[in-house]
């Protein structure tokens, strides 16, 4: 089976839980298959190797470029198009099959997109989300046409060498297309490195509420969707009513409601933390107390 002319990058840190079977997922199927790992203190390198996949190390110097524009602009550069996966996700059989549809084509002739946005299948609670979660990721990329974009949030806690919560740009003039099949989000790791990632990750959204003209810069930067979500009032209320109710995620049975209260917390600890940064600005722009005389 003639492989597909597409280099999968697979951006790590101790996924030795995942990664052999993320790994396996695709290596038969693509021209090159890297992991690029960040001082992995567990066994990712080792397996991923054994997997059949080459791997990179990566150190973050503290500036830009963050991660994976570093991966656009390093990982096997003579192919163009580049599709991203997490330590902890496979391409659905379905994938596979549309994406050799769109790449099968005669020489010379280019795809005419620049991205493509992948769904996302997500599992949690050790079950897959049927109904409430929607999640699209900008996941396939023409490092030709493509960048992740700078927004001024270096000084921000909580993302460190990642990219935030943003998709990547395409050039003026270029498309983006969506593919109907999914990615499949299966995290192995016990449900309490969900908590731990996104109380790191609600440091970095509460930065932002707290830097509004960041803030904007990165709302550009997101899905309609996420455009409109970004602006929406009582965050945690919302998120619940969509993932819960509007979405159907009661249909998933417990995991569904585990998910939407996870979510609802998750947006409760970003609104909670950015009141926190605001008080403490507050008092420390306050004129120094003196007691009376």
């Amino acid at each position: 089976m003639e492989k597909l002319p597409i280099v999968v990058a697979i951006p790590t840190k101790n996924e030795a839980e995942n990664i052999t079977t993320t790994v396996r997922s695709v290596v038969d199927h693509f021209e090159s298959v890297v992991v690029v790992d960040s001082d992995s203190t567990d066994d990712t390198r080792a397996l991923a190797e054994k997997a059949g996949a080459e791997v990179l190390p990566y150190v973050w110097d503290g500036r830009y470029p963050k991660k994976k524009q570093w991966c656009l602009e390093h990982v096997r550069p003579e192919r163009d198009w580049l599709l991203f996966l997490d330590g902890d996700e496979t391409p659905s059989p379905e994938l596979l099959a549309e994406l050799r549809r769109i790449f099968t084509v005669p020489p010379g002739r280019a795809v005419r997109p620049a991205a493509f946005d992948v769904p996302l299948g997500y599992w949690f609670g050790g079950r897959r989300l049927r109904h409430g979660h929607t999640i699209v990721k900008r996941a396939l990329l023409d490092r030709t046409r493509s960048r992740f974009p700078e927004p001024d949030d270096l000084a921000a806690p909580g993302m460190g060498e990642q990219e935030g919560h943003y998709q990547p740009l395409v050039d003026e003039g270029a498309t983006v297309a969506r593919l109907r099949s999914p990615i499949e989000h299966r995290d192995l790791d016990p449900v309490r490195t969900w908590f731990d990632r996104h109380n790191r990750y609600s440091d970095w959204e509460a930065w932002l509420e707290h830097h509004p003209e960041v803030r904007e810069q990165i709302r550009r930067a997101k899905t309609r969707q996420g455009q409109l979500f970004h602006r929406a009032p009582f965050k945690p209320l919302m998120s619940f009513g969509y993932a819960y109710v509007f979405r159907r995620g009661f249909l998933d049975g417990r995991a569904g409601l585990d998910y939407a209260l996870a979510m609802s917390f998750y947006r409760w600890q970003i609104g909670l933390k950015a009141r926190e940064l605001r008080q403490a600005e507050r008092a420390a722009d306050a004129p120094p107390f003196s007691a009376p005389r």
